[in-house]
C-alpha cells in the first residue's frame, strides 16, 4: 500500500511548497513507517502494540511540518495533535477536577468516582479520546511536569497509545539538571522503549530561509509603494509559510497565579495584537512567559505612539526587552520605522534603546543567533 505521507511530501517539493533536504530522508521513512504500523489489524479486527516515533534535532529543521504532514495523513480516526505545553495544561487542569470534584462531577468528566489517585483516570480518559498522540515541541522544565509523567505515560501505554513527538532535545537530555531528575530518569527509559528515536539533522534551517526571503518588520518605508494592503499581505504571507498546516489555537500561561491567553498560536508561534499586549495591564512576568514559550512573535498594529500613550511605549519597551534576552524573533505590522515609533514624551530618550534593539532584531546576525533558541 503506498504512503500517503511520502506521496504528500513529494507534492510538496514539487509544488515548491517545500525545498528538498536529504536530511529530511530519515524521518519521511520513519513517519511511513508508522503510518502502516497504524494502519494493521489483528486477525480479529482488534489492534496491538505499535512502537511511536520521538524526532528530535535543532530548530527550524522541518519537524513541525512533517509531523503536520503525518497528522493529516495518519490512518487512525482517533488522533489528537497539540503543542505540549498546551496538553500538559489540560492534564494539570483534569488532575485539579478530580481532585476538587465530587462524585457526581467526577463521574460526569471521568465516567468514574473512585479512588483518590487522579493518574489513572485522567490517563484513561485522554486513551479514550484518541489512539494516536502527536506532541510537538517536548520540552520538561518543570517540576510538576516531570513528576506527572512517568507514570501518566505508563498509564497511557498500557492502553496502548501510540506517540509521535518532535523535540529540540535528545530523551536523555530531557529536563536536564532538573530538581530529583533521577524520579524522571524511568520516564526516559520508557519513551526510548517505546519510540524510534530519531536524530533529524541537516544544515538547512528552512524557517529562517523564510525568513531571509521576507522581513519582519513590516512599514510604509520598508514596503514598495508603501500601501497598508502590501504590507499587509506581506505579513499574512510569512505568517502563513510559517505555520503551515500548524492549527491555530488559544495558549494560556500561568504567570503569579493568573491566566494570560494568547488567543492565536501555533506550535512555537504566538500572533497578537498592540493592543493586546501593551494597551493591557500586562508586566515584565507576563512578557517573559511569552518570550519564553514562543521562538517567534507576530506583533500586528505597532501604532505611532503618541505622548499621553506613555504607559502603552512603556509596555512596549519591556515587550521588547523580554524578547530580546530570550532571543525571540519578533515578526511586526507597524505604522512607521522604529525611529518613527515614539520619538517625543515621556520616556523618549530611554526609547531609543529599544529602538537600537528593534533594528538589531531586524538584521541577519541577530535572527541566526535567535534561531539557535531551544
Amino acid at each position: 500500500m503506498p504512503s500517503h505521507i511520502a506521496r504528500a511530501y513529494a507534492e510538496r517539493l514539487k509544488s515548491g511548497v517545500l525545498t528538498a533536504d536529504p536530511a529530511q530522508k530519515g524521518a519521511v521513512d520513519a513517519l511511513t513507517r508508522l503510518e502502516k504500523d497504524l494502519g494493521k489489524r489483528g486477525l480479529f479486527g482488534g489492534v496491538g502494540e505499535v512502537k511511536g516515533l520521538y524526532l528530535w534535532g535543532p530548530p527550524g529543521r522541518g519537524k513541525s511540518i512533517l509531523m503536520d504532514l503525518f497528522f493529516a495523513h495518519a490512518p487512525e480516526p482517533r488522533k489528537t495533535r497539540a503543542h505540549f505545553h498546551a496538553f500538559m495544561a489540560r492534564i494539570h487542569d483534569l488532575i485539579r477536577q478530580w481532585r476538587e470534584g465530587d462524585r457526581k462531577a467526577r463521574q460526569a468528566v471521568f465516567g468514574t468516582h473512585r479512588g483518590d489517585d487522579p493518574i489513572e483516570p485522567v490517563a484513561a480518559l485522554i486513551a479514550s479520546e484518541a489512539r494516536l498522540l502527536c506532541f510537538d515541541e517536548l520540552q520538561v522544565t518543570d517540576i510538576a511536569d516531570a513528576m506527572i509523567l512517568g507514570r501518566l505515560f505508563d498509564g497511557l501505554f498500557e492502553r496502548k497509545v501510540v506517540v509521535c513527538i518532535t523535540s529540540n532535545r535528545a530523551p536523555d537530555a530531557l529536563y536536564k539538571d532538573g530538581i530529583n531528575r533521577q524520579l524522571f530518569l524511568p520516564f526516559i527509559e520508557r519513551l526510548k522503549e517505546r519510540c524510534q528515536v530519531l536524530e533529524l539533522t541537516g544544515a538547512r534551517d528552512w524557517r529562517l530561509d523564510r525568513i531571509r526571503a521576507s522581513r519582519v518588520w513590516y512599514d510604509p518605508g520598508r514596503q514598495e509603494g508603501g500601501e497598508t494592503g502590501a504590507r499587509r499581505e506581506g505579513f499574512e504571507a510569512l505568517w502563513e509559510a510559517l505555520r503551515g498546516d500548524m492549527p491555530e489555537c488559544p495558549a494560556h500561561l500561568a504567570v503569579l497565579g493568573r491566566d494570560v491567553v494568547i488567543e492565536r498560536t501555533a506550535g512555537g508561534l504566538a500572533r497578537a495584537t498592540f493592543a493586546e499586549l501593551c494597551e493591557a495591564p500586562l508586566g515584565p512576568q507576563d512578557y517573559l512567559a511569552i518570550a519564553g514559550r514562543f521562538h517567534t512573535l507576530f506583533l500586528d498594529g505597532v501604532p505611532l505612539i503618541t505622548p499621553d500613550n506613555r504607559h502603552s511605549a512603556r509596555r512596549f519597551v519591556t515587550l521588547i526587552d523580554a524578547l530580546y534576552e530570550a532571543k525571540t524573533r519578533l515578526v511586526a505590522l507597524a505604522a512607521g520605522a522604529p525611529e518613527q515609533l515614539y520619538p517625543a514624551g515621556d520616556g523618549a530618550f530611554e526609547f531609543e534603546r529599544t529602538v537600537s534593539r528593534l533594528n538589531e532584531m531586524s538584521s541577519q546576525s541577530w535572527l541566526e543567533q535567535a534561531e539557535h533558541k531551544d
